[in-house]
């Protein structure tokens, strides 16, 4: 995180506190996932914890003072303290306090949870579904800390390092480096089922971090061009109870001036909404587009109370 962004939070406020919590509540529910449905079937998720677990499984019976293998937990904590020190090396100080918290907190739990568990999974013979339910956990527990502006560590410090030496997407760069630590469990393993379930896993992982971090919405942005606008934004303000813009426009083929309507409605007012639009102006032009994230007067409120 930028070191700018880092002096302006306010420490100790209610924001401050809960922002901890769900930290620390993302990284158990994470751990949650590792030890129950993730690490007993030898899933590689990618990232630190994906290498930990092939490490884990490979040094079983290796040595007499981890006979059941370096634990999962200790070997994220060992690759993710040179990798947060390299990083903060390299790319400065973007690896705030929160995301060492996030990653100390998840081998804890990982390793507490391994006490209880071992490497016995909560659904026995049933791979799929833990592989589900794993990166739904993951997702859930990710996304958490990122909207608390935290990270677990791992490979996107790795993802960070590369990019600024290539100049590739982040977005790429993380799909390379979580698919290159999942070949590594293939390697190992020689297995083919748990490459393409760690696949799941990440695909999972990361639609319900998105889902998490954006919100579920059933909001719709609607563009609409048509000579009836003024009759549409009556509809809109009165009977719909929304409010809207009107954005001039140009129209590229004659030059009209045009006027568009900018407004965002539920999905219900939408089939409402079209409906008196076909029927006032069949020549109108009418764009929607899914609504991720809607603040500001008559949503969620666009500042938080700290």
């Amino acid at each position: 995180m930028p070191k700018k962004l880092l002096n302006l939070e306010k420490k100790f406020t209610r924001k401050w506190f809960l922002e901890y919590f769900l930290i620390l509540l993302g990284a158990f529910i994470m751990a949650v996932g590792f030890v129950y449905f993730i690490s007993p079937y030898k899933f590689v998720p990618g990232g630190v914890y994906g290498i930990a677990i092939v490490i884990h499984y490979v040094t079983k019976g290796l040595w007499a003072f981890a006979p059941a293998g370096i634990p999962v937990g200790l070997m994220g904590l060992a690759l993710d303290i040179p990798l947060t020190i390299i990083g903060t090396k390299i790319l400065g100080p973007k690896f705030g306090v929160k995301t060492v918290v996030g990653f100390v907190a998840l081998s804890q739990f990982i390793m507490l949870l391994t006490l209880f568990q071992g490497d016995k999974p909560l659904v026995e013979g049933d791979p799929l579904l833990s592989a589900i339910f794993g990166g739904v956990l993951m997702g859930l527990g990710i996304g958490l800390m990122f909207r608390s502006k935290a990270t677990s560590g791992g490979s996107d410090i790795i993802a960070m390092i590369i990019a600024k030496y290539t100049r590739l997407p982040m977005g790429q760069l993380m799909i390379y480096v979580d698919s290159a630590i999942v070949l590594i469990g293939l390697v190992v393993f020689r297995d083919w089922k748990i490459p393409l379930y760690s696949w799941l896993v990440i695909f999972i992982t990361g639609k319900v971090i998105d889902t998490v971090i954006e919100g579920i919405n059933y909001e719709k942005t609607l563009f609409i061009i048509s000579d009836k606008h003024d009759e549409i934004r009556d509809v809109i303000i009165n009977e719909l109870d929304r409010g809207g813009t009107f954005i001039q426009g140009q129209g590229m083929f004659k030059g009209t001036e045009k006027k568009i309507i900018f407004t965002v409605v539920s999905r219900k007012e939408l089939a409402l909404l079209k409906d008196f639009v076909h029927k006032v102006d069949p020549m109108a032009f009418l764009t929607v587009i899914n609504a991720n994230e809607i603040l500001g007067e008559g949503f969620k409120p666009l500042t938080k109370s700290e």
